[in-house]
């Protein structure tokens, strides 16, 4: 295919709620451009866009697709995102090499969750947005009631562009306020035929029009002045005041579509190749490396790429897909990995769009393409032509998991082949997480949602043949002692031959810092252990007349960590426990390190059942983004779940709730916060520190693992 310059290049993601239509727009923009002779749809499961398995089923994206179309010169890379939060990763990765973000709204539904969320994700990145109000054509769409929405959720600087004429089943015409004409369609769509604007719209399409201009006037100081001085602005000035606009995030434009019927949609493309910044644009909030480096999309720079999605393809395997930052790069280009200083070559170039591939002979700066068989570098690595360059691209900062699941495979001996499954995943898709817990003896997963680790679940048990299930995690506790506490322990084996022999005396006081040691029994010495699950053990020799030799405190030592690595009462980790060494016996012949072990080990165990144990839990910092209207729902339901409110903050139309809560009482946060609140909430979590349980909850606790131990035995 041609390659195209970085100045003919636009990027844009399509982004917005489920349902709002954005596959849709992505077949009839690649319709108009030629890529395809006839426009697929999400129900006949025949779009470019949804072509995977999981989509297929269920009717919706679950993973962004790269595509392109070229039209009247330039090529448009388009970047299709899921609807659904739990698929959030997709977006963020995707707004991260898109120069503009189009927010696609359903306007029989106006603003919805997925607006909320679109407007959210672009803000954080300073990402310029379009609104594309679609599917005018139904019976219950309201174009002035989602305007309307729109405005009062995202404020003034929401400027419509167009207006349609006929909202409704007869849809077929919108008025144009940048050429002051009417779009009048066919039933087909297509082309439109251009018309003046009839007489009864005239004066609302020109009292638009001076509100739109005004808007723009004010994305520039030099503009403003124009714009008082002469009452207009040039069509120069006009454009330069959009593309500003745009770029600084003071001015929305908002346009009008029926995807489906392919109306409105060259006219939005013939705007985004118009109006929306090329890669290299000067105006733009340039991405950059780690040290601060502005990347400007310059060709003459060294080659740098960044892959921001890998994605597996039956028959081809991983594909990776990269915008070229900087420079530019073609076939066989022998480069490096500047993540992991390892050596890279792009054996094969392409211009995707789906799952068809179009061969490209280079990608130049500001361009996205794809690749296959790199050896090491996965979603968020820069690959260099330059080598040994710790200067890498800003990575994407992908939300941690609002949902922690344990796994386990229905047929014990599927346990190998999931979990290189679910690390495989891990491999494409960095909002999803593995880990085997030598704590909680677990495989733990992470997701956005449940409906994210449902879709992984499909994925592996029809794509890999592995079924498996989800279960709640086990908690980390730890346990810890409140009082001192004495014990001596004798171990005595007598089994012909040499025997074991060991007798320890101890005493335990729990751990604080800063604290001092206890004069009952002086120090000989002191040894301080910061333990790897949090907290000290702190080891102090208090033997006098060489009652134990030197050479066994090490055994004891171990002995004692073997019990603080499976606690007494529940098995879990304890930590912060000060214990003395003060007396004890050896045999001339027995004694031996074993036998010290063992008794060290029961003397902690006994001295620490005596010493007033209690559990800690886990509990975190929460942080709910919530509407006002749904505060007093997540409240409650926050405080039925033991939580601390530790204070409440505005930001923008939604209200942050801060509170401490205990890690137990968050399975499945996540879909009971979508309940509440219809979806319009967010949350983030955070692990703040360990914390007594309540004296119902250790009764609870010590007797399932009672049960539990009974059970094994």
């Amino acid at each position: 295919m041609k390659v195209y310059q970085t100045s003919e290049i636009r990027n844009i993601a399509l982004v917005g709620g489920a349902k709002a239509g954005k596959t849709t727009l992505a077949e009839s923009m690649l319709f108009e451009g030629g890529l395809i002779n006839r426009r697929g749809s999400v129900d006949d499961g025949n779009t470019v866009s949804d072509y995977r398995d999981i989509e297929l089923e269920r009717g919706n994206s679950v993973s962004s697709t790269v595509m392109y179309s070229e039209f009247e010169g330039k090529k448009i890379n388009i970047i299709d995102t899921p609807g659904f939060d739990d698929f959030v990763g997709e977006v963020i990765a995707a707004l991260k090499v898109i120069e503009t973000g189009v927010v696609v709204i359903n306007a029989q539904n106006g603003v919805e969750v997925g607006t909320e969320i679109a407007w959210r994700n672009t803000s954080k990145l300073e990402t310029p947005i379009i609104f594309a109000i679609n599917h005018l054509e139904h019976e219950k769409s309201n174009f002035d009631e989602t305007l309307r929405q729109l405005k009062a959720q995202f404020g003034s600087g929401i400027t419509p562009c167009q207006f349609p004429v006929n909202v409704g089943l007869s849809f077929n015409a919108i008025i144009d306020l940048l050429m002051m004409k009417m779009l009048k369609y066919s039933e087909n769509g297509g082309k439109p035929e251009i018309l003046d604007i009839p007489a009864d719209l005239k004066a609302k399409a020109e009292e638009m029009q001076a509100t739109m201009i005004e808007e723009l006037a004010s994305a520039d100081e030099e503009l403003m002045e124009q714009f008082f001085e002469n009452g207009a602005l040039t069509e120069e000035q006009i454009a330069k005041g959009m593309k500003l606009g745009l770029i600084n995030r003071t001015f929305f434009p908002v346009f009008c579509i029926n995807a489906k019927h392919n109306m409105g949609v060259s006219r939005l493309m013939q705007f985004i190749n118009a109006s929306v910044p090329a890669p290299n644009d000067p105006s733009l909030h340039f991405k950059k490396t780690t040290k601060g480096k502005e990347l400007k999309c310059d060709v003459k720079n060294p080659p740098v790429l960044f892959v921001f999605k890998t994605g597996m393809e039956q028959h081809l395997g991983e594909v990776s897909f990269f915008k070229v930052f900087d420079g530019e790069v073609a076939e066989s280009a022998d480069m490096y990995n500047s993540t992991t200083d390892t050596k890279e070559r792009i054996t094969q170039l392409y211009a995707v769009y789906g799952k068809n591939r179009e061969k490209m002979d280079k990608a130049v700066a500001g361009d996205i393409a794809g690749t296959i068989k790199l050896k090491n570098s996965k979603t968020n690595t820069t690959i260099s032509g330059v080598k040994n360059t710790e200067d890498i691209v800003e990575p994407i900062a992908f939300p941690a998991p609002k949902i922690l699941m344990a796994v386990k495979a229905k047929n014990s001996t599927d346990d190998e082949k999931l979990n290189a499954a679910l690390v495989a995943k891990y491999r494409i898709d960095p909002t999803f997480t593995v880990e085997l817990s030598k704590e909680l003896k677990q495989m733990i997963v992470g997701g956005q949602g449940e409906l994210h680790l449902n879709i992984v679940k499909w994925q592996i048990e029809n794509l890999e043949k592995v079924a498996y299930e989800y279960f709640a995690p086990k908690i980390p506790y730890r346990e810890t002692i409140t009082k001192k506490a004495k014990a001596m322990y004798r171990h005595k084996k007598q089994s012909g031959g040499a025997g074991q022999f060991g007798e320890v005396h101890m005493m335990i006081e729990p751990y604080v810092e800063g604290m001092s040691w206890t004069t009952e029994f002086p120090v000989r010495g002191s040894d301080e252990y910061p333990l790897e699950w949090g907290g000290k053990l702190v080891l102090n020799n208090c033997i006098v007349g060489g009652a134990i030799d030197a050479r066994f405190i090490p055994a004891i030592l171990k002995g004692i960590m073997e019990k603080m690595e499976e606690g007494p009462l529940t098995g879990s980790y304890a930590r912060d426990v000060v214990v003395y060494i003060y007396d004890g016996k050896m045999h001339p012949v027995d004694s031996n390190e074993m036998a010290f072990k063992l008794a060290g080990r029961n003397a902690f165990r006994m001295s620490f059942q005596d010493a007033a144990p209690k559990i800690l839990e886990p509990i975190y910092n929460v942080e709910v983004l919530v509407p006002e209207d749904k505060m007093g729902d997540v409240m409650t339901d926050l405080q039925g779940r033991r939580a601390v409110i530790m204070g409440m903050d505005s930001e923008g139309n939604y209200q942050k709730i801060k509170a401490q809560v205990p890690l137990a009482e968050m399975n499945r946060y996540s879909t009971s916060l979508s309940s509440i609140t219809s979806g319009r909430a967010m949350y983030s979590l955070e692990f703040a520190q360990y914390a007594q349980v309540p004296g119902d909850v250790q009764t609870k606790l010590l007797e399932e693992y009672a049960a539990q131990q009974k059970e094994e035995d």
